[in-house]
């Protein structure tokens, strides 16, 4: 059975994956999350950034 690739879009990100996608460094991406300019939320034991978060923080207007 072959498998397909939707490329559907990233509803959030590990904190990996947005350093990856937005070329910020970890510190940058914790502080942020700290000051409450990037939403982040845990699910189980992972925490996930919301894309709409982190493309507001990438526009400059968060």
């Amino acid at each position: 059975m072959r498998s397909t690739n939707y490329n559907t879009p990233k509803l959030g990100y590990s904190i990996r994956e947005a350093c990856q996608a937005s070329s910020l460094g970890r510190t940058t991406i914790y502080k942020a999350i700290s000051t409450g300019r990037l939403r982040a939320v845990r699910v189980g034991g992972r925490t996930i950034i919301p894309a709409e978060s982190l493309h507001t923080l990438i526009a400059g207007e968060a």
